[in-house]
């Protein structure tokens, strides 16, 4: 897949493209891709997503503090693994905001070779957001561009959004999030040092660190996960939270229990695929107790993990 940047440009009538911030690159996403290539094999041009390196909100509201499904080279590979030909790759700014989406469709022709314009079935573009699909329609005839209309996503889950998404993982519903993603949604980080409790209760925890901080982490509890660690999965379960129970402070972590594994993984790339909620992160009255719990945690993920793979 040919990645473009601002300054790149492709040929006239080269593409045909749709246009979003694609985070998560969920179901809703896909039947728009699906759109994008079939229309493209049709008039022999090439797919094309348009999409951006920074969210919109996060530039024209600098104090929103939104987090993302997937950083930006996750969501690049992610739509190249879909069969798009070309990912253009806009910096969002201030002055971009401003074009109308008139303005918007000619810069989109004129630098990105647009000849068509696959909308999404709500999506809205251009400073003028009280503007209707027929106005992008009449603008792209004046410019001699196709605007049409991808069809809606119909699944089961529909309607399906990225805030809809990020909204289900906050509340640690990862299992509906998944259905929406088409996949699990995912983590990746380093495993760093942490408080090495444990490994004293029989249950020797990954401390994940690195995970970039402008991702959404799920609500605070322990969940069932698949973990890749040297390009090996395993099953596993993860606690998000600050471990009450053994009064390690204020400081929230992410540490993973890898089931049927001993190996030294200090400072190697992690990746966490979070399956099912298991419960809420609450302080016990004893180290026995969270053992117990532990325990409890671990058979239940093995039965979540391994029905799910043995689909």
């Amino acid at each position: 897949m040919q990645i473009v940047r601002d300054t790149d440009t492709l040929p006239k009538h080269s593409t045909v493209a749709a246009i979003g911030m694609f985070d998560g690159v969920h179901l809703g996403h896909l039947t728009l891709i699906d759109e994008v290539k079939r229309i493209a094999a049709q008039r022999h041009l090439k797919s094309a997503v348009i999409t951006f390196a920074q969210h919109p909100q996060a530039v024209l509201r600098p104090d929103s503090d939104i987090k993302m499904l997937m950083t930006v080279p996750d969501k690049v590979a992610e739509i190249g693994r879909h069969g798009i030909d070309v990912t253009v790759l806009l910096n969002f700014t201030y002055e971009l905001s401003l074009n109308n989406s008139r303005q918007f469709l000619q810069l989109l022709r004129d630098r990105y070779g647009v000849a068509v314009l696959v909308v999404g079935y709500d999506h809205r573009f251009g400073h003028d957001k009280s503007e209707t699909f027929a106005d992008y329609v009449r603008h792209g005839k004046e410019l001699g561009i196709d605007v049409v209309k991808a069809p809606e996503y119909l699944g089961e889950y529909a309607p399906v959004s990225s805030s809809i998404i990020r909204r289900l993982i906050a509340s640690g519903k990862v299992d509906d999030a998944m259905r929406c993603m088409g996949r699990p949604y995912t983590l990746s980080g380093k495993v760093v040092h942490g408080f090495h409790n444990g490994r004293g209760i029989g249950f020797p925890t990954a401390n994940v660190g690195e995970i970039p901080t402008d991702l959404i982490l799920p609500h605070k509890g322990a969940y069932a996960v698949m973990v890749k660690v040297d390009d090996e999965w395993h099953q596993g379960m993860v606690n998000v939270g600050v471990r009450p129970t053994l009064d390690n402070g204020t400081q929230l972590s992410v540490e993973v229990n890898i089931f049927d594994f001993d190996g030294d993984i200090y400072g190697k790339p992690i990746t966490l695929q979070f399956i099912k909620f298991l419960r809420l992160e609450f302080k016990l009255g004893s180290i026995d107790e969270l053992r117990a719990q532990l325990t409890r945690d671990r058979n239940t993920s093995r039965q979540i993990l391994t029905a799910l793979t043995s689909k």
